[in-house]
């Protein structure tokens, strides 16, 4: 077929140049090579200049070397970091034969060309990670470097481009997490970074921006260590709390599972853990892990915290369900459940569940060759016997169009090759609790999957 479209094209083509050379209209006659029709786009000037700048560093006994963690993991990366229109070019290095052989390569366009602008230096088995803020506010872009030194060691570094070079403003601190945000509302980002300190304890300390540098004002404790930070499942998360101040949600996995969580903020010009308990020193939220973490799940501007509740099974399968309370906070740390859940991890989406279902329902899970399926029950205070209310099923397989419309089944969305669907069924007729199919389309929700190699 490709062959046959790519005859058509050229006998066009050809037929064209006829019409051209022998009309009437007085065209002068063209003459076109048909191999050109088929030669590869040529790159910009300037690309082809900094390819060669690339393979000239290689060729001085360097191998490109990405950073391997966080969003940033491209060998070469494009960023306007000046503001003047133009982006650009970083490449990241390794040349084990020199004394600091982490390299991170900044050139500048020039016209139809690039040049090397500078090059930042530093030390260790790898580039761990790279993130870009304007720190002060001048529209110019703050570079933070996160330095892997040894397995267990990252040394986070700040840079900020100057006519004058290169200035570290921040010099190689030992971290395990940071977040850049403005948490004092002063629209400028202030920097917190996240270490153990002398005695193991997790801290918190909180960088502002002053006499044309960074430097520590003020540092707050935090519940977890730092191995229970570490890893794919720590996370620091930037939000709001309910009256719209800005907060740092810090989270972190202990033993048996254990989600522990700190809220960071700015109160009354002091830097402090809100929910950190003023009787035992840890927070007051810990609870399971669930594979959830801090997150605006009903886009109303306000993080709102996971709290999962175990929920009763059909089958009396202790511990296996849980409804999740999405609790949002205020200034002091205080509470409140503004959304509940449930979260099916394991089959890719959640429900949230109306107000007044609250504990009168029950939940099972089965699972069979193409579908897997939950089942919600009423659930009597009375002791009459629970009735099944509604079913949702992830359908797979090659005939899952056929097997999406069996019954009295309504499709609620569809995902590569998975089509889920749900179906009223008879209890929900007569519960006080009902539920439409228009409810169940507008609660239902795919879970996003977050595509990150790493954090910072």
């Amino acid at each position: 077929m490709k062959r046959r479209l790519q005859r058509i094209f050229l006998l066009g083509m050809l037929l064209l140049l006829v019409l051209l050379g022998t009309g009437c209209s007085g065209l002068p006659k063209v003459t076109l090579n048909p191999h050109d029709l088929y030669s590869l786009p040529k790159l910009p000037t300037k690309y082809t200049e900094l390819n060669n700048l690339l393979n000239q560093i290689v060729e001085g006994g360097a191998e490109f070397a990405a950073p391997t963690s966080g969003t940033n993991i491209q060998t070469v990366q494009m960023l306007d970091l000046n503001g003047d229109g133009n982006d650009e070019a970083l490449a990241f290095f390794r040349n084990s034969a020199d004394e600091k052989p982490l390299k991170i390569y900044i050139f500048t366009a020039d016209g139809d060309s690039y040049e090397q602008s500078t090059v930042i230096e530093g030390s260790g088995t790898s580039i761990y990670s790279i993130e870009y803020s304007d720190l002060d506010g001048d529209g110019l872009i703050e570079l933070l470097v996160g330095w892997k030194v040894t397995t267990e060691q990252q040394a986070l570094s700040v840079y900020a481009l100057r006519p004058s070079g290169t200035e570290e403003l921040i010099r190689g601190t030992d971290y395990v997490k940071y977040r850049a945000a403005d948490l004092n509302q002063d629209q400028r980002k202030e920097l917190v970074v996240l270490h153990a300190d002398s005695e193991g304890n997790g801290v918190a300390d909180y960088y502002s921006w002053r006499a044309g540098g960074l430097a520590v004002e003020s540092s707050a404790r935090i519940s977890m260590n730092m191995a229970e930070l570490s890893g794919q499942q720590g996370r620091v998360v930037s939000g709001a709390l309910q009256d719209g101040t800005p907060a740092l949600f810090v989270t972190g996995v202990g033993e048996s599972a254990r989600a522990i969580t700190d809220i960071l903020v700015m109160k009354d010009k002091e830097f402090t853990n809100v929910v950190l308990s003023a009787v035992t020193g840890v927070s007051t939220e810990i609870t399971l892990f669930r594979a959830l973490f801090p997150t605006d799940i009903n886009g109303d501007g306000v993080t709102e915290v996971p709290w999962p509740v175990p929920l009763p099974t059909w089958d009396d399968e202790e511990g296996s369900y849980q409804r999740i309370e999405w609790r949002a906070y205020d200034i002091n740390g205080q509470a409140e459940t503004v959304l509940s859940t449930y979260h099916a991890i394991e089959d890719g989406w959640y429900l949230r569940l109306p107000e007044n279902w609250g504990d009168h329902i029950l939940v099972s899970r089965n699972a069979a060759p193409g579908e897997i399926s939950v089942t919600f029950y009423a659930r009597s205070e009375s002791g009459e016997p629970v009735e099944a209310v509604l079913r949702i099923t992830a359908i797979t397989g090659s005939d899952r169009e056929n097997r999406a419309v069996r019954g009295n089944r309504f499709s609620l969305k569809r995902w590569e090759e998975t089509i889920y669907v749900a179906e009223l069924l008879e209890g929900n007729e007569s519960w006080q609790y009902r539920i439409t199919e228009d409810e169940v389309c507008a609660a239902f929700n795919l879970i996003d999957t977050e595509w990150v190699s790493g954090d910072n």
